[in-house]
């Protein structure tokens, strides 16, 4: 299922939500232990698990970006900087499984967004495929969603700056 983008006060919001079989536990290592966050997003890393703590992200270039966690509730909330916006996780417990919210913040568009949610979109996508011990093609996945996107943000009349 594909990002709900809304216009807010302060600029857009972008909400993905999934449902997973796992446990809360679960995907809450998916998303903060390193040797599983990077199964699914190989340039993220922890580097201090708390609010105020970071994330780094390794450049194409070979350079890395500190990535400030905004807000951090243990096992519920990771948010933290993503360029001028932010990324928040949350989970929720439904079941035996947990209900899964990815909301990205963005204060305007950009030429990029469209390959951001796109990119976010397959990384839940391979979270599931980790989890479900399927294979993945993530690059096929990610040509088939942008063009998606970029029709979604297309269709909202953005200009951007």
């Amino acid at each position: 299922m594909r990002a709900e983008i809304i216009q807010v006060e302060y600029g857009y919001t972008a909400t993905f939500e999934r449902r997973f079989v796992q446990s809360p536990d679960q995907m809450w290592a998916m998303l903060t232990e390193n040797e599983k966050l990077q199964s699914w997003f190989p340039e993220l890393r922890v580097e201090k698990l708390e609010e105020g703590g970071s994330l780094s992200f390794r450049m194409g270039d070979g350079t890395t970006d500190s990535l400030a966690i905004t807000d951090f509730q243990d096992g519920k909330v990771l948010a933290f900087e993503w360029a001028e916006d932010e990324v928040r996780f949350e989970l929720e417990e439904e079941g035996s499984g947990t209900k899964l919210w990815l909301i990205e913040f963005i204060s305007r568009f950009t030429p990029h967004t469209a390959r951001d949610l796109a990119g976010w979109h397959v990384c839940l996508n391979v979270i599931q495929a980790l989890l479900d011990d399927k294979a993945i093609e993530r690059k096929q996945e990610w040509e088939r969603e942008y063009p998606e996107y970029a029709r979604l943000i297309d269709s909202m009349g953005v200009t951007f700056d």
